[in-house]
């Protein structure tokens, strides 16, 4: 067991852990942090996409000790105060989310991906590899491109 201390959604926190423990239980089992989900526990569903000093990472295969001294944003980070990110607002607008569990990974994934590409093609869109197993990736699609427009008018 080590301390390991990091910060999440800006609030400097510390936990005694084993320096492999996944980061997802930190944030889930630990810090009581709900937004990134449990898929499947080995990177492939990447339903607990977050960001790692502004770098998309997959906390259930990324140990804890990573995290050490860097800042982990989650969905819960993602707004500023009441005010929504423009990829959290496109999703209300679009009407994305179905049964919304994969949806935090997916937002995290958008985010990444428009800080890479301001105006994403179909093709680069289709490089998230975020699974929602209720298929709603025409509007996803739909809201990637909504708030990559209303983020170029910003």
């Amino acid at each position: 067991m080590a301390e390991q201390k990091f910060f999440v959604n800006g609030a400097a926190v510390s936990v005694d852990l084993p320096d492999d423990m996944p980061l997802l239980w930190a944030l889930r089992d630990e810090l009581g942090v709900r937004g990134p989900k449990y898929g499947c526990g080995i990177g492939v569903c990447h339903a607990c996409t977050s960001h790692l000093d502004g770098v998309e990472v997959l906390p259930c295969v990324t140990p804890v000790s990573d995290a050490v001294d860097k800042e982990v944003t989650t969905i819960e980070g993602l707004a500023d105060g009441d005010v929504l990110h423009p990829v959290q607002q496109a999703w209300i607008d679009e009407d994305v989310s179905q049964c919304g569990y994969c949806q935090p990974g997916q937002i995290m994934a958008a985010v990444a991906l428009l800080k890479r590409i301001p105006d994403p093609t179909d093709e680069d869109i289709d490089t998230i590899e975020n699974v929602c197993r209720c298929g709603t990736y025409p509007r996803i699609r739909r809201a990637i491109k909504a708030a990559a427009k209303s983020m170029s008018e910003r």
